[in-house]
């Protein structure tokens, strides 16, 4: 669980989204076609869509986009579809890795994914091969700087969270059921407690301790993973030390 915790605050540290906006605005459109597609164009009425539009008004994406994404997603307007596939691998050090992609040529993805996880000392696996190590959650990360932990533990608890974990020194973690992450999050919200970032997750159930080569190679790994224009989530059971960190980054 800590190295779940952390790899938020890596990526939260990043600020790689900030920097590449066009990218994210182009993923978060592609899962506002597939969860209109799938379940609607109406975000009242479909949770996933409600979801993904949310994240995209608080990036900033226009509305304009987002309408057309819908459109796309329900019929209205012509447009490349979505097949959605999660791949299984491995990356360097046994550390396992989950891919979720949104892709108009699964052939090319698949190519892709396996060229990144080789380059990087992992391996792509068949599907089953490691999704038993992780337990799907909703996640919400809230900053340590705006509530203390018996109060976050208690708010959360109340609304419905299952946990609240304190492995890192800038935020909290809160796990809720996948069912329960919007109205945790709500609730959360009411409360003036801030959330940094919320998601439905890949919860590794226990995670493998790297050294600085292996961090060095699982990061490059995930970043370049999540810079792939078909995958919009990567999750993994790696926990990386402070001081190997700070080796990896200096």
């Amino acid at each position: 669980m800590a190295g779940h915790s952390k790899w938020h605050n890596i990526r939260l540290r990043k600020g790689k989204q900030d920097a590449e906006r066009g990218k994210l605005f182009t993923k978060m459109a592609r899962e506002i076609i597939v969860a209109a597609k799938q379940g609607g164009g109406n975000p009242d009425t479909n949770m996933r869509l409600k979801m993904a539009v949310q994240k995209a008004r608080e990036a900033s994406m226009p509305q304009d986009n987002i309408k057309r994404a819908i459109q796309r997603g329900t019929g209205e307007v012509e447009g490349a579809q979505y097949d959605e596939i999660t791949y299984e691998g491995y990356g360097a050090g046994g550390v396992a890795v989950m891919i979720a992609c949104l892709t108009d040529n699964r052939n090319r993805t698949v190519a892709d994914i396996r060229a990144i996880l080789s380059r990087t000392g992992g391996s792509l696996g068949e599907s089953g091969s490691v999704s038993w190590m992780f337990d799907a959650k909703g996640s919400i990360m809230v900053p340590k700087s705006s509530t203390d932990e018996e109060s976050l533990m208690m708010s959360a608890l109340d609304a419905g969270a299952e946990d609240v974990k304190s492995d890192d020194d800038e935020n909290f973690e809160v796990l809720t059921a996948p069912g329960d992450l919007q109205a945790v999050k709500q609730a959360l919200v009411d409360l003036s407690i801030k959330v940094l970032e919320d998601e439905l997750a890949m919860v590794p159930r226990s995670t493998i301790t790297l050294g600085v080569k292996e961090a060095g190679q699982v990061l490059r790994m995930v970043d370049n993973l999540e810079d792939h224009d078909d995958v919009q989530q990567v999750w993994a059971n790696f926990d990386i030390p402070e001081d190997v960190m700070e080796e990896v980054a200096g």
